[in-house]
């Protein structure tokens, strides 16, 4: 049986040891953490610290992409998901009521999402992967370093840091936005191609809330969530399991005037302010279960190291995070995440053999699944920084940037969805993760029908409103810093 050593336990690693274990491979996964608490996995879940993955405490949702995976791949892990709280969205409910083509149609069924909390969902995955047969989950244990062939071609065994040789067919890098396996293999003297990065410009604040009723206090606009990217902040709503929901308030980084946001009264105030979350939070509908968790965003990364750009070493991966990071604001983090990890057991089940042919094949994989949203992710945050940036310091917006080839751009995307049915699906799948930009943007009759909704006397995108503005919101949290005093 060949034995795989994957370093790190969070959705990535877990992911691809339930995927690795299915192919036969013998397991261990390598995590540097303690174990997450035992007991009734709700309260587990909110007794979870995570000091080595800071993004656990933040607002994530599963995507289209997310949930088909769990249900072809792992439906175990996600049935367990359910029993915990965790519930379908239908997307389709979001579909404008007075759209063309408004009947259900095939594909509709894989338009949905997850409401869940992540440390919810990374619990359930957890308690799955450690019973399996064949995979072992050791705590406290970190990789420190790589045993390669004399040749420097090929991986013969982790070495972790308290100097324990751990033999190794296959490493896999699961250990998130550190991509250790850059020092790995800098210190086994191979070279390590170079990242593609681009800042990602967001500052962001998470709370978590429990409803106190049944029900949805307010619509979810977008099917999944509720609230919006504005013309120089966001705020957005997502609804998780067991009643909970989160609240994500997004600003520029070294946004000074703004870091009362990290108060709950100035979080509060702004997201009460801000449209589709209001209702959520009038008085007696939710309380706060959690404080306020401030982050900054890493830049959109495509780690050399992952790619064919590498100079290859046989029977080593890096997953998730650890091959490509792309703005949370998106969602898409833990569905690539969960995606990558089987499409890396299919490479492997296709292809046993391990060596550079194999290698070379996951490289190829791993550049088709994230170079897309990688490319797009840039894209998006360019045109959003310059506007915040625009807004911030009191200047005329930029003109939007022209779409390539002649492509449709976003602002004429979003406008034709609102009446257009099949637009709106082409939108919906690629926000989802289940279709990438160029196949949406790419097809002719998606791009024929965005044109007769933005032509001529049809009327043209216009930028939304309802938000508090730049001055607005500067009083809301000034304001709420002097009624907490």
């Amino acid at each position: 049986m060949p034995a795989a050593v994957v370093a790190g336990g969070s959705v990535a690693g877990l992911a691809t040891a339930l995927a690795l274990s299915g192919i036969g491979y013998d397991v261990q996964v390598l995590e540097r953490a303690a174990p997450p608490p035992e007991g009734p996995l709700d309260a587990a879940a909110d007794g979870w610290r995570r000091p080595t993955v800071p993004q656990s405490g933040h607002s994530h949702t599963l995507t289209s992409l997310g949930v088909r995976v769990l249900r072809e791949r792992a439906p175990r892990v996600l049935a367990a998901a359910a029993a915990a709280g965790a519930h379908t969205l239908d997307l389709t409910a979001a579909l404008p009521g007075d759209a063309t083509d408004g009947a259900r149609e095939p594909g509709d069924e894989e338009l949905v999402a997850l409401g869940v909390r992540r440390a919810v969902l990374e619990l359930v995955l957890y308690r799955a992967v450690r019973e399996l047969p064949g995979v072992t989950v050791r705590h406290g244990t970190a990789v420190g370093g790589l045993e390669l062939d004399p040749a420097g071609r090929r991986v013969l065994a982790v070495v972790t840091t308290d100097g324990e040789r751990v033999p190794a067919d296959v490493v896999v890098d699961a250990t998130g936005r550190q991509t250790l396996s850059r020092t790995w293999l800098r210190i086994a003297g191979v070279p390590v191609a170079e990242d593609r990065s681009s800042p990602s410009g967001l500052s962001g604040c998470t709370r978590f809330y429990l409803l106190n009723g049944a029900g949805r206090p307010g619509p979810l606009g977008r099917g999944n969530a509720a609230g919006g990217i504005w013309d120089h902040y966001a705020g957005v709503l997502h609804p998780g399991d067991g009643g909970t929901f989160s609240i994500a308030l997004a600003t520029l980084p070294g946004d000074r005037a703004t870091a009362e946001l990290r108060r709950p009264a100035g979080f509060t105030a702004v997201a009460r302010a801000t449209p589709g979350l209001t209702d959520w939070l009038a008085e007696g509908v939710a309380e706060p279960i959690s404080p306020v968790h401030a982050i900054t965003s890493p830049p959109n990364l495509l780690r050399g190291v992952a790619t064919t750009g590498q100079r290859p070493v046989a029977g080593l991966f890096p997953v998730g995070d650890a091959a490509c990071v792309t703005n949370p604001l998106f969602g898409r983090g833990l569905s690539l995440a969960l995606d990558h990890a089987f499409r890396l057991a299919d490479v492997l089940a296709a292809r046993p053999e391990v060596d550079i042919a194999q290698r070379r094949a996951v490289a190829r994989m791993t550049e088709e699944l994230f170079l897309p949203w990688y490319e797009q992710s840039v894209a998006s945050d360019r045109a959003r920084i310059a506007h915040w940036r625009a807004a911030v310091n009191g200047a005329s917006p930029p003109p939007a940037p022209p779409a390539a080839d002649g492509m449709p751009t976003f602002e004429e995307v979003s406008f034709a969805a609102r009446h257009d049915g099949l637009v709106w699906r082409g939108l919906t799948r690629m926000l989802m993760t289940l279709a990438t930009p160029g196949q949406v943007l790419g097809d002719d009759k998606f791009t024929a029908r965005v044109r007769q909704a933005t032509g001529a006397g049809a009327g043209r995108p216009r930028p939304q409103h309802g938000a508090p503005g730049r001055a607005d919101l500067l009083r809301l949290l000034t304001e709420a810093r002097r009624a907490a005093v």
